[in-house]
């Protein structure tokens, strides 16, 4: 007989904003906020900040008015990533089934495990402890039969929480929480629901799932049925190939300057380039995004006849389609990515492979010297004396 699937779902506590205050506990207590620019978003608060009504996504310009008192900073992603690592590093000692889904969360199959770490509450307290202990900062844990539950669990009793859902006790559990709770579940959705005066989960069972299937479609009535019945996948997928890599900048002040916004798809280019060559990866799509000072967003791609990582080779596919669109107005951001990804695909133009050589060269040389010395060691000609918040 088979056993029910225990999944544990681990949630870093205001993750980016802890991190800061770790290596500077200057800023313990303090409300931190990560975003700088009143053009951008926040990006993470801690909890001190979440006081005042600040939440990740807001404009940071509503948070400073919300707490003008907090502590602005523009944050550190290559120090986030580390950190990461760190901590994954440690769950992957509980568990070789783990599946990470973005820098600070996880899903953890501990099915079986009781053997070596004991019971699942057990297994939680150690690895709290164990993150704390490598890492200075704090997670909240959900454990239960399936990774819909266990991320719902893991965000009850934050920060520094456990919740624990018995299998037996997921009808009750469900028949507590809003719908909302569910994720994928968006505001239309929601709008729907509460017409319907669907309050808790279990409501969605009052109607037939045909009746649903009316209302939403055929795909979000299995899916509402199936997560009213507490039902969801267990499976864990220890790891899967990042589908694209991009970068994107919002200005301090709006421009139509073409050589400007081309000197940061530029920077954005050698970003982009330095991740994919940090991982021998290539991609054959370059996608150019586009917001205006409406806020309107463009997207605009180009499939390349064959796979890049070249800094140089990114910045041209991305200055093409730029050239290509008609700016009506101001810009607010810029940015550009690259998808369609392999490994190790390097295919050279044999018509062309004089200049390929000596593009990977380069690249290979900055690439090294910003390791070894940080992202301003060296700078492209074009680049230079480029304003890095214009």
């Amino acid at each position: 007989m088979s056993r029910t699937p225990v999944i544990l779902h681990l949630d870093m506590d205001a993750f980016f904003a802890s991190v800061e205050q770790a290596d500077d506990p200057s800023l313990k207590g303090r409300p931190v906020i990560i975003g700088a620019s009143d053009r951008g978003v926040v990006s993470a608060a801690s909890y001190e900040a979440r006081k005042y009504g600040v939440r990740s996504a807001i404009p940071v310009a509503q948070a400073r008015k919300l707490c003008p008192h907090g502590v602005f900073l523009p944050g550190r992603h290559r120090r986030y990533r580390e950190v990461s690592r760190q901590v994954m590093a440690v769950v992957a000692c509980f568990s070789p089934l783990v599946e990470q889904t973005s820098v600070d969360e996880a899903y953890v199959d501990i099915s079986g495990m009781e053997r070596l770490f004991g019971t699942p509450e057990r297994i939680a307290r150690r690895l709290k402890e164990s993150i704390r202990e490598a890492t200075g900062l704090t997670c909240s844990v959900g454990i239960a039969p399936n990774k819909f539950l266990a991320k719902i669990c893991s965000d009850l009793n934050k920060p520094d929480g456990v919740y624990i859902l018995d299998p037996a006790d997921v009808p009750g559990f469900l028949a507590r929480l809003d719908p909302y709770r569910i994720s994928g579940v968006g505001k239309r959705l929601a709008e729907t629901l509460r017409t319907l005066n669907v309050r808790v989960i279990t409501d969605v069972l009052r109607f037939s799932e045909a009746f649903w299937a009316e209302k939403v479609g055929d795909k979000a009535a299995r899916f509402l049925y199936a997560r009213a019945r507490g039902q969801g996948s267990s499976e864990i997928v220890p790891y899967a190939e990042a589908k694209s890599s991009g970068a994107e900048n919002t200005f301090a002040r709006d421009t139509r300057d073409p050589e400007e916004l081309k000197r940061w798809l530029l920077r954005q280019a050698e970003r982009v380039g330095r991740d994919l060559r940090s991982d021998d990866r290539f991609g054959r799509t370059v996608t150019l995004k586009v917001k205006f000072a409406d806020f309107r967003s463009v997207t605009r791609s180009i499939s390349l006849p064959r796979p890049v990582q070249a800094t140089e080779d990114i910045f041209r596919a991305a200055e093409g389609l730029l050239d290509a669109l008609p700016l009506p107005q101001s810009v607010r951001l810029i940015g550009v990515s690259v998808s369609n990804l392999s490994r190790g695909e390097r295919q050279l133009d044999l018509l062309n492979d004089g200049r390929d050589e000596a593009r990977a060269r380069l690249d290979k040389a900055l690439d090294a010297l910003r390791e070894r010395h940080g992202r301003d060691a060296v700078t492209r000609g074009r680049l230079f004396g480029h304003d890095r918040t214009a």
